[in-house]
């Protein structure tokens, strides 16, 4: 992949925006979508690209060190859009569920260091030999409400993203917007929000309805394609945006209709995509961007 050709080998529609431009005010560079780069690689590419967002996950920040993290991205006049992730909640053994709700209070507090108010929350799959999908997503709600006190406390919000039902049984039982909804809905706005994913929710016939309902909960709106045939790997199935089936100017006029103003973040899981130069993948993310999520 270069600067003008894209992953598909198509040729490019229109120039990579400059540095600086005004139109990349609100995009943001997810750190799964450039994994070659440590922190300080993510952080001076974003900078090289004018961007003034990044999306954070917690094992590179945790080897950098979290309050490295934190300085050297303030240092650079970067903001963190969201942390990932939080969640893994469905452990139906006290042992498993002791284990998930100390690490989720680290992530809240890392959260809260990297000075980003959101922690996205991928709730877990069931557990090895369960068939209780039910019980999996009453011990979602239980760990939730154990955990709100202490985001609260430490001004963090717990953004739950459902996820799309091929991913129900391993990652993610909420599987629906309205799903995550139903939940976030029994704690305040502040408390529990949702991230509203186009790869996880294009399909859903009730989509826009529920980001409507979802109004001020709605703390991150992630972008990627849709792309047929999926990899043999589901989870690297993830494509540059216009690549795939994704109407992403429908899905950022429901959001701004809900009053969502935020960043824009882009986050590909792609085996193509993580070996191209990163450089490269950023300036082709900031041409899709533009050209397929805007709309300009």
């Amino acid at each position: 992949m270069s600067a003008v050709d894209v992953p598909s080998g198509r040729p490019a529609t229109r120039a990579t925006p400059a540095p600086g431009d005004p139109v990349l005010a609100r995009l943001s560079l997810n750190q799964k979508t450039t994994p070659s780069w440590d922190v300080p690689g993510l952080v001076e590419g974003a900078v090289r690209a004018g961007l003034d967002w990044v999306g954070l996950w917690r094992e590179p920040a945790q080897e950098y060190g979290v309050e490295r993290t934190a300085k050297l991205v303030a240092d650079a006049g970067l903001r963190v859009s969201t942390l990932c992730r939080g969640g893994f909640l469905t452990a139906a053994d006290a042992e498993g569920r002791r284990r998930a709700l100390e690490d989720n209070r680290r992530a809240i507090d890392e959260a809260a260091a990297l000075g980003t108010p959101y922690l996205v929350m991928v709730v877990g799959g069931l557990p090895s030999g369960d068939r209780d999908l039910v019980g999996a997503r009453e011990r979602v709600a239980s760990a939730i409400t154990e955990l709100v006190d202490h985001a609260a406390g430490s001004g963090v919000q717990l953004s739950l993203e459902p996820m799309h039902p091929i991913y129900c049984a391993d990652r993610g039982v909420i599987s629906t917007l309205g799903q995550a909804l139903d939940l976030a809905e029994r704690f305040t706005p502040d408390q529990v929000g949702v991230t509203v994913d186009t790869f996880h929710v294009w399909w859903d016939p009730d989509v826009e309805a529920q980001i409507a309902r979802a109004g001020q909960r709605i703390s991150s709106f992630q972008v990627c394609d849709w792309i047929t045939p999926l990899p043999a790997d589901a989870l690297l199935a993830r494509g540059v945006m216009g690549d795939g089936h994704i109407d992403f100017r429908s899905l950022l006029r429901a959001v701004t209709a809900a009053g969502y103003t935020g960043p824009i973040e882009v986050e590909i899981f792609h085996a193509d995509v993580w070996a191209a130069d990163p450089d490269e993948v950023v300036a082709t993310m900031a041409r899709r961007y533009v050209e397929h999520v805007l709309g300009e």
